[in-house]
């Protein structure tokens, strides 16, 4: 109703009410004309209050127009009365839902314990990666507890430098060195470190590098410890790049990309720049990104030189060629025309661990995971040169033990790494390789012979057909072998070393106390089932003591995450989570 309809209802309400004034003769009629009064009066109060509530609501809407969860509420609420509101202490705070987690790790099963008098042999490729340290790592620094998978604990050991002689020349590209000692967690048991080290060159001794990166910059790139982060990280290694390199740009979301062609290395302004334009959107046709970085890094193909693709992503392939079997078959035709796969993986929540380890596993190349600008750093600056420079290329370890001196044996972590005894000598299997400066370790767990700790009983019939040990090796341990191949050789070369059981020390030296501390550091965190008689205080101190010099405090970090684990464990010595 309108103010002058109001107005004029509210006149005739008067003058209606100033007539009955009069009062008539009639009672009858002087009653109702009271009832008509009555009515006209309550009529005109309800008009002038509806007036008035229009009138507010009308303000209102002019000054700002919302639509509330309560509104919608009524426009999808039943026919029939709404139950009445739960009183104030009956009602509970609802969390908002979280994303779904859905990263994806290779199941695995620690190595078994193996009778040397029944499964003497053990062989094995090499292994320079570090992505699960760092991802797990990750985790830790953020409150969670790492899923068993996501630990390796071969990753674990070789992130960290244990000072392994280097060769005295190059005719032999790498130096083999062995140390046996009583193991820390348990002295009815050794422990057994084989270190190789590679000679290392100076940068500006490296040969000219073509190097494609390939850039995940799908939807799920768009956190900030993706895609920004891969620009960082990037942004690290263009000041190291020379006149000689060449360097091109591959991006992928729903379909692939180029953004920069090759261009020489020295251009750094115009690589920042393409690496500035980069934004992320759209779904992850990761098998035609890496279709078109190949194609670039054959079209600049340096002769003698590191052709290398760089693949920065989540992992989170779901468009185009998802088939992981694919990808690796894709990525294994590639490297036999010599261009190498390194892998960098970035991110949470959707991570991909099992395919970016495996892609670069069939790549001849490496994985890293990167957590932050200083581990950009790390990967892409200071240990650049091993991964430019090849200098050994399928390099396979078979280590046979002697069952006179040797129960039980175990190879800690290197699972997927695993070989067949007669791939040793078979040089069309593929392996893995060492750059310049790398450093690889491996440890065995040793049960001695005579010992009362074995794990495992005898067969029945197994004693009787083993053969009596020569004399003249008696005294040995165990026996290594070392194959490997030059760059563009396809012949392998053969190192052999014995293992002497009089190599045998009570104290280990700083190098295998801490990388032993290392070792059952991933133990713990898978369940803490193989190193008996080692709790998380006597792991740490061993750790802690054997700290030594620690330049970039990557040790004390070390020691930080294994206090910040023995806290998430509680009372609890296992900490690991099996799926």
């Amino acid at each position: 109703m309108n103010r002058t309809a109001l107005v004029s209802t509210l006149l005739c309400a008067a003058v209606v009410a100033a007539l009955g004034g009069c009062r008539s003769t009639s009672q009858p009629a002087e009653q109702a004309a009271a009832r008509q009064r009555a009515e006209q009066e309550n009529a005109a109060r309800a008009q002038a209050k509806a007036a008035s509530a229009d009138a507010a609501a009308a303000s209102a809407t002019l000054d700002r127009i919302e639509v509330t969860g309560s509104r919608m509420r009524e426009a999808y609420a039943p026919a029939v009365a709404p139950a009445p509101p739960p009183a104030p202490m009956m009602l509970m705070r609802v969390a908002p839902m979280q994303p779904a987690n859905t990263e994806k790790y290779a199941e695995r099963t620690d190595n078994p314990v193996q009778r040397a008098a029944e499964q003497p042999v053990s062989t094995f490729s090499i292994d320079v990666d570090t992505g699960s340290y760092a991802n797990v790592r990750r985790m830790l620094n953020d409150g969670v507890r790492p899923p068993s998978d996501a630990v390796r604990a071969e990753e674990f050991i070789n992130y960290f430098d244990y000072g392994h002689p280097a060769p005295t020349s190059r005719e032999t590209p790498f130096r083999v060195t062995t140390e046996l000692a009583t193991a820390p967690w348990n002295p009815q048991r050794q422990v057994l470190m084989i270190g190789i080290k590679g000679y290392d060159v100076p940068k500006a001794n490296l040969a000219p590098a073509n190097l494609v990166f390939l850039i995940d910059t799908s939807g799920s790139m768009g956190e900030p410890d993706k895609l920004p982060l891969v620009k960082q990280a990037l942004r690290q290694l263009v000041p190291q790049l020379r006149a000689q390199d060449r360097v091109s740009m591959v991006v992928y979301a729903g379909s692939a990309g180029l953004v920069l062609p090759p261009t020489p290395g020295n251009r750094h302004g115009e690589i920042l720049a393409a690496l500035d334009r980069l934004d992320a959107g759209g779904s992850t046709n990761g098998g035609e990104g890496i279709a078109l970085a190949y194609a670039m890094a054959k079209q600049a193909f340096i002769q003698g030189g590191a052709n290398r693709v760089i693949l920065a992503t989540d992992g989170d392939f779901n468009v185009g060629t998802v088939d992981q079997n694919a990808l690796e078959t894709l990525v294994a035709d590639q490297r036999k025309s010599g261009i190498a796969l390194t892998t960098l993986g970035f991110g949470t929540g959707n991570y991909n661990d099992e395919l970016s380890e495996r892609l670069a596993d069939v790549g001849d190349g490496n994985h890293a995971y990167i957590d932050s600008v200083r581990e950009a750093r790390k990967v892409l600056v200071q240990q650049m040169g091993g991964t430019l420079l090849t200098i050994a290329r399928d390099v396979k370890i078979q280590v046979e033990f002697n069952p006179a001196q040797v129960a039980e044996y175990r190879l800690i972590g290197y699972e997927n790494r695993i070989l067949q005894r007669e791939d040793f000598a078979n040089d069309k299997v593929d392996a893995g390789d060492i750059g310049a400066g790398h450093q690889v370790t491996a440890l065995y767990e040793i049960t001695p012979a005579g010992s009362s700790a074995t794990r495992v009983a005898p067969l029945r019939y197994g004693d009787a057909k083993a053969a009596k040990p020569d004399l003249a090796i008696g005294n040995e341990l165990a026996h290594l072998r070392l194959r490997y191949k030059l760059p563009g050789q396809d012949r392998s070369k053969l190192i052999e070393t014995p293992i002497l059981a009089s190599q045998l020390t009570r104290t280990p030296g700083e190098s295998l106390r801490f990388a032993s501390a290392v070792a059952g550091f991933a133990d713990a965190l898978r369940g803490g089932e193989r190193m008996d008689g080692w709790g998380w205080d006597a792991m740490i101190s061993a750790a802690r003591n054997s700290r030594g010099d620690d330049p970039r405090g990557e040790r004390a970090e070390l020691i930080q995450l294994m206090d910040a684990a023995r806290q998430q464990a509680g009372a609890d010595e296992r900490v690991g989570i099996r799926r």
